[in-house]
């Protein structure tokens, strides 16, 4: 992804390396849902600024475009067209072309310039230079290389006697600048903090703590600059890009806070409480418009180590559980996230998005199209798309927030979510919590009536039905009735012999990072996080928690690759290997087994 452009003349074919047309070329989809009858303003800009480049928006070779940009200045170094093309090309040149070597071929155009005595010419470069750095001043904080270059470019017009050629390009101007959106450290795990819940949290009302969630939210969604998205493009990951870094650790440490909070009260009465005031704060972020942080919270609620609470969710009310479903239903990834693009185009003013949906749409876009056409040009409707899609997100970072925060809580807010904590210790106080199969109802709750801890024979063939096995060999201590646990091994060295016949097919499970938001298929539970969330079975495509992956009861559907194996033999066995691992589970964990699937 992300390759360079480097030959002077357009040739048919690309530069090495970079991704051509392919025969059939892809076109870039409108992510809005199928029932968007009129075009939003991302498309109506997108159309406007298309008609704007004229012949140039079919595709142009790079030294074309370099050429328009600079031809945008007259003497005077004023602009005498729309600045869009400037706007685009030094926004988006990174996918096709770094920074430092399109300065250098600048430079070469200056040279070239100068041998010809065109004194204009080299004056409108040196333009388009300041321009480069007066609007786009934060790459040049940021790259090394392209400062590094001006500076050999600025040692170029000393060389030349271009004193006041010079003083266009001068860079100090940067540092003087107030660094509004400062680069944050990136997080990093500190195993030596002290592991304790924050007490912030009761004196709170559902709607304060909403507010400075969306205080913290939009801080760190502000610092997010155009450098940034294209970084993300080039690099195909927010490795060494430190505010987006920051922004999903933001995000994460809110979804594990959430989990935390309900984990640490001690009674199911007051788990539920927490939960309740929580599902409050999403309705109130949901009011606000901030989806970024409504998805952490409800994350952190759908995470399993929160949905295996049985007893916590026998205390939350039903109006609750169906506003978390509304909730759920608002961000889930079906039809493409149809839900959530529908409400997130129907709100205006301040709005923070789901940044993870719209990294990927621009991850999608930038795959669907080539970066050069079939006649070797630059594909200036990709760089135009792309450049609108961050365009409209970067512009939402102007729009000041409906609230107002309180400064002192804001810190002890951010104090409380940087905790750290590992999956594994969440997991840990989840079971403390509840462990499993606590008071859960056993099979002899349904079918033992008189509760002597015995079932009939009439009983355990309903149960074992469904099996074609007659191997276990009952110790009758009663005449006619099974204990639990004679049934228990029953089922127990059923499956074990079911395994030794190869009558399932193990997982063959992979770690995974999942660019739409999936939930475990073992506890329905959210897989959360950024990069490699959960694990996925290559054969079934079954997903799941690290945590879930060694408790999977469910065969993987991975057909058997024995030829000689008779078709009726795999129907008959799938049959039961489909069967053996849940009624092994059910009986285990105390669950009535149903007397038909």
């Amino acid at each position: 992804m992300g390759t360079l452009g480097k030959a002077r003349d357009a040739p048919r074919k690309p530069p090495h390396g970079s991704r051509a047309a392919p025969k059939a070329r892809l076109e870039a989809k409108p992510a809005s849902g199928p029932l968007s009858t009129h075009p939003s303003l991302a498309q109506i800009t997108h159309f406007r600024m298309m008609v704007s480049l004229g012949h140039l928006a079919k595709g142009a070779s790079l030294d074309d475009l370099i050429d328009s940009c600079i031809q945008s200045f007259d003497a005077d170094g004023n602009l005498c067209r729309s600045n869009q093309l400037l706007q685009v090309m030094l926004t988006m040149h990174r996918i096709i072309i770094p920074s430092a070597e399109l300065l250098r071929k600048v430079m070469a155009l200056y040279k070239e310039a100068l041998d010809k005595s065109a004194p204009g010419l080299c004056l409108k470069i040196c333009y388009f230079v300041r321009y480069w750095i007066t609007e786009f001043w934060i790459m040049f904080k940021v790259d090394a290389a392209l400062t590094s270059t001006v500076e050999e470019f600025q040692e170029l017009l000393r060389a030349r006697g271009e004193e006041s050629h010079c003083c266009l390009i001068d860079t100090t101007q940067i540092n003087a600048r107030d660094w509004s959106r400062k680069l944050t450290q990136r997080i990093k795990s500190n195993t030596s903090k002290k592991r304790k819940v924050s007490l912030l949290f009761d004196h709170l009302e559902p709607e304060e703590l909403s507010e400075h969630l969306t205080y913290l939210e939009f801080k760190s969604f502000r610092r997010i600059s155009f450098a940034d998205y294209q970084n993300y493009l080039v690099n195909s990951c927010v490795k060494e890009n430190p505010t987006m870094e920051r922004s999903i650790a933001l995000c994460n440490g809110i979804s594990q806070w959430v989990q935390l909070m309900v984990l640490s009260r001690p009674t199911p009465q007051l788990r539920a409480e927490v939960f309740i005031k929580f599902i409050q704060v999403a309705q109130k972020l949901h009011q606000l418009q901030n989806f970024n942080t409504l998805m952490a919270v409800i994350g952190g609620l759908c995470h399993s180590s929160i949905s295996r609470l049985k007893e916590t969710s026998s205390h939350v009310p039903h109006e609750i559980n169906k506003v978390l479903g509304e909730m759920t239903e608002l961000l889930s990834s079906c039809r493409n996230y149809d839900n959530y693009r529908r409400a997130y185009g129907e709100c205006t003013h301040f709005k923070i998005p789901i940044l993870g949906v719209h990294l990927k749409d621009l991850i999608s876009l930038y795959e669907a199209m080539p970066d050069y056409l079939d006649d070797g040009k630059v594909n200036v409707h990709k760089l135009l798309a792309l450049y609108t899609h961050i365009n409209e997100l970067v512009q939402l970072q102007e729009m000041a927030p409906p609230l107002e925060a309180n400064k002192d809580l804001v810190h002890l807010l951010t104090l409380s979510l940087d905790l750290y904590y590992t999956e594994d210790e969440i997991y840990e106080l989840s079971y403390a919590r509840e462990p499993r199969n606590h008071k859960a109802p056993s099979v002899f709750k349904n079918y033992d009536h008189d509760q002597d801890g015995y079932i009939s024979q009439e009983e355990f063939e309903k149960i074992a039905a469904s099996f074609p096995f007659s191997f276990c060999v009952m110790d009758k201590d009663r005449e006619g009735l099974i204990s639990r646990d004679e049934i228990t091994a029953y089922f127990m060295r059923a499956s074990s012999i079911y395994s030794k016949l190869g009558l399932g097919f193990p997982h063959n499970f992979q770690e995974t990072t999942y660019l739409k938001p999936t939930f475990c298929d073992n506890c329905a539970g959210f897989l959360w996080g950024v990069i490699k969330q959960g694990y996925r079975c290559k054969d079934c495509g079954m997903n799941c928690h690290k945590q879930c992956k060694d408790l999977v009861v469910f065969e993987c559907k991975k057909r058997s690759k024995n030829p000689a194996a008779p078709a009726e033999h795999i129907t008959s066995m799938g049959s039961v290997s489909s069967l053996c691992p849940l009624v092994t589970k059910d009986l285990l964990q105390g669950n009535k087994y149903p007397e038909s699937r």
